[in-house]
Parts: C-alpha cells; sequence; structure tokens
C-alpha cells in the first residue's frame, strides 16, 4: 500500500482529471441504451431470466408503431431499450443486417437537449437528428443525437417536464413474469472498440467535442500476452459519472480480440457494458445460476493475487469458485468478472464489477483476462 503522502496526491491528480473536463456539456448520468436486436421478445425474457431486469414499457404496432418493436428493461438505475424491426427495410433491419444483435443508441440524460445539441455540434459533431419535442398526456421530452464511432450515436435526453412510464409512445409493460433482480445498480462504464489508428482520433472527439478529459491510458505495454495486444484510452466527463474507454488493436503475431470484434460487428462499436453491483459475489452466483456464462480464470492466477492486493473482506476461496478477479489501487480495491458474448457473434458482452474505493479499471487483471479471451479465441478458431 501507498504513504499517506502517495494516497493524497493520486486523488489530487484524479480529481484534476476531473476538473479538467469541460463544463460546457453537463450530464447526469446515463439514461439509457439501445439494442438492435433480431428478436426483441425473446432477447427480453433472456435479459429478464438471466439478468434479472424487470418489465418497464412497450412500444409497439399495439401504440401505433408500424417499423419496430420496443421494449424497456430496467434494474437499479440501468434501463436497457430491445429494438427489433418489423420489416425487412430501414435502420433499424439494416443494422441488425450487418452487425447482429448490437448497441445502437447510448442515450445520456441531461437538463438542456438543444444546448447539447447545440454546443456538440457547433464543435463538430455530425447531427443523428436535430431537437425533436415529444408529448403526452404526462408531459414532454426533448431529445436530439449526433454520430460517435461506427454506427453508434449519442441521443441526449431531456425529461425533467415528462412524468411517463419512459417516454411518449410507450406504455407501461405489465408481465407476471419478474424473476428477482441480480442486485444491478448502475452503469460503471462503456467500452468502444475501433480500428487501429483511430483511438486518438475519437478521444479527441470526446475531449473536444463532448469536453471530457483522458483519465487514463494503457499501452500494448500494460495490456498484451505474447500473441496479442491493444491500447486503450478511458474518457470522462466531468462529475465522472460517464466513462468511456476506447479500445484500439495493437500490432500482435495473432488476431486480437478487438480486430475479432471488429471483424463480426463488420466495424467499430460498443465492446461492453460494465454494470456495478453492491454484491457481486451474489450477482454472479444468481447470474450462473440463470444460465449466464462467464469467462475461465485460469486457477494459477489466485496463487498470487493475495499477495498483489493484500487483505479484502471476500473469502478468496468463493471469489475462485467463481472465477472473479480482484485488484487494487490507491483507493481501495475492486472485483470484476466477465461474461461471455451474450449473442452468437463474438461482440458483446458484460462486465460485472464492484468497486469498494478503488477508481482503476483492473489493470492487475489484464495478462489473466487477456488469456482467458485467447482461449475463448482459440476455441472458435479467430485466434
Amino acid at each position: 500500500m501507498k504513504n499517506l503522502t502517495e494516497v493524497a496526491n493520486y486523488n489530487y491528480g484524479i480529481e484534476k482529471i476531473f476538473s479538467e473536463a469541460a463544463d460546457f456539456l453537463p450530464i447526469n448520468g446515463t439514461d439509457y441504451v439501445e439494442l438492435y436486436v433480431g428478436n426483441a421478445k425473446q432477447a427480453a425474457h433472456y435479459y429478464k431470466t438471466a439478468f434479472g431486469f424487470q418489465s418497464v414499457a412497450y412500444a409497439g404496432l399495439e401504440t401505433g408503431v408500424k417499423d419496430r418493436v420496443s421494449y424497456v428493461l430496467q434494474q437499479d438505475k440501468i434501463r436497457l431499450v430491445l429494438t427489433t424491426p418489423l420489416t425487412d427495410t430501414g435502420d433499424v433491419a439494416e443494422h441488425v443486417k450487418k452487425h447482429g444483435d448490437g448497441i445502437k443508441v447510448i442515450a445520456l440524460w441531461v437538463d438542456d437537449a438543444r444546448d447539447a445539441f447545440l454546443q456538440t455540434t457547433s464543435r463538430g459533431a455530425k447531427p443523428y437528428f436535430e431537437p425533436q419535442t415529444h408529448g403526452d398526456e404526462n408531459g414532454e421530452v426533448i431529445t436530439a443525437g449526433i454520430h460517435t464511432y461506427g454506427d453508434t450515436v449519442h441521443v441526449f435526453v431531456e425529461r425533467k417536464n415528462y412524468k411517463g412510464i419512459f417516454l411518449p409512445g410507450f406504455e407501461a409493460w405489465k408481465s407476471e413474469y419478474n424473476p428477482e433482480p441480480t442486485r444491478l445498480k448502475y452503469i460503471d462504464h462503456m467500452v468502444g472498440n475501433v480500428e487501429l489508428g483511430a483511438m486518438n482520433q475519437w478521444s479527441q472527439f470526446y475531449e473536444k467535442v463532448m469536453g471530457f478529459a483522458n483519465l487514463v491510458t494503457f499501452d500494448d505495454k500494460d495490456i498484451s500476452t505474447s500473441y496479442t495486444a491493444l491500447m486503450s484510452k478511458v474518457m470522462t466527463n466531468g462529475n465522472g459519472r460517464i466513462k468511456f474507454p476506447i479500445n484500439e488493436p495493437a500490432i500482435g503475431l495473432k488476431k486480437s480480440q478487438i480486430e475479432e470484434y471488429l471483424d463480426f460487428y463488420k466495424g467499430p462499436g460498443c465492446q461492453h457494458i460494465a454494470v456495478a453491483t453492491d454484491d457481486i459475489v451474489f450477482s454472479v452466483s444468481k447470474m450462473k445460476s440463470r444460465g449466464v456464462e462467464f469467462l475461465h480464470v485460469p486457477g494459477a492466477y489466485y496463487d498470487t493475487v493475495g499477495d498483489r492486493v493484500g487483505t479484502i473482506a471476500e473469502d478468496m476461496e468463493i471469489l475462485k469458485s467463481l472465477g472473479i478477479m480482484v485488484d487494487r489501487d490507491e483507493e481501495g480495491y475492486l472485483l470484476q468478472i466477465f461474461t461471455k458474448p451474450v449473442e452468437d457473434r463474438p461482440t458483446l458482452f458484460f462486465e460485472i464489477i464492484q468497486r469498494k474505493g478503488a477508481r482503476s479499471f483492473g489493470k492487475g487483471n489484464f495478462q489473466a483476462l487477456f488469456e482467458s479471451i485467447e482461449a475463448e479465441q482459440a476455441r472458435r478458431g479467430t485466434l
């Protein structure tokens, strides 16, 4: 552990990074994440069963929507929207055809959507759609959108004058099937994969266009094995509620996980959602019992992890039995585990994370994590 002076200096450094994030685009948090999928009804059943999300809202033919169906699920502060096309043409159908199931919209909750659109487009963002007002008997919501890497977009959502279930056009979705939540709390961060040479372009986009700051940078010396490597820059907004690591592949002897993602997703996109819990043992145990598959962590990892992270509150044998990894920084430690891809293409997956003071991203686990991912790539024949 560091001495008190070193800890104070570290804390000062972190706070300085947050303060460097410009304040022209205040963001309250993640409003929702929308996935375009091949079958939203079945995908909703999966996320309810496996992850413990609860039914919230629905839009489709019964509500007057003719080209798509959307199911809204929520667990604590995490809100997922699953959308599927009703025709073989249009943006949803084309997205699913090209990418498979994947994240289209990362929606950001703001106080003023019109200003957020103006601030970002005036700094170079490509408009996705201009500010729109949507209303019903529960009030009004203002939204606007901009493009980011690949086909991913950000939608700004201003809902301070709305009291409805989700958005105008949606109705409450009542279901008799509501499995117990798995104690997932909020989105900790979301990781974007971009092509070789594009990491700096998109980190600069978040800095210049959206007012983010670079929280930490990892190069191929930090994130590599004998075969593959990647580089990453973690971008954060001013209050630290939104963190977007941007990954690109680095030169290696074999195909990295980033290259595999880009090949199967057919371009850049959101690789994984990290969701926080306050009891990772409970969350992972429940999810495993419901069929969620997690990456296998080599048993040898646990032979030395105690020496590296020191004393923790959790039973290391229980963590080992579940495959949960541990890492420590100057402010505390974290526990984390990664699912296998949640669809047949080896693209989108989830990270489950519990922070016990740590603000970092598990650098000490990178080696074991990459070896686990490479083992899965080898099984798929894509390494």
